[in-house]
């Protein structure tokens, strides 16, 4: 059984950074990324990491936030920066199976950026 367990959400201020973690479990994995989703909007694409480490960015977040993953633990981060308040949204963790054309998802974590 495939699963993702995403942590790290909650509410910070303006400027400030959060680190959010997602561990992923019941298959090999060939790509892991995150989105995110505001009341009201679509779901956007945040950004991804490859299995040999390539990172590709959204506009909006490049020089701010930054993907990594750590292989041996099977754990996807996503490191927020200089966060705005237009970056409130649940933000949500997929990894892709390596023989699937489908995406699996995490329950998604609450990002709230106010003062």
């Amino acid at each position: 059984q495939v699963h993702l367990v995403e942590s790290g959400g909650g509410l910070v201020q303006p400027g400030g950074s959060l680190r959010l973690s997602c561990g992923a479990s019941g298959s090999i994995f060939s790509r892991y990324g995150w989105y995110r989703q505001a009341p009201g909007k679509q779901r956007e694409l945040v950004a991804f990491v490859t299995s040999d480490g390539n990172t590709n960015y959204a506009e909006f977040v490049k020089g701010r936030f930054a993907i990594s993953r750590d292989n041996a633990n099977n754990t996807v981060y996503l490191q927020m920066n200089s966060l705005k308040p237009e970056d409130t949204a649940v933000y949500y963790c997929y990894a892709k199976a390596k023989f699937s054309v489908l995406n699996y998802w995490g329950q998604g974590t609450q990002v709230t950026v106010s003062s």
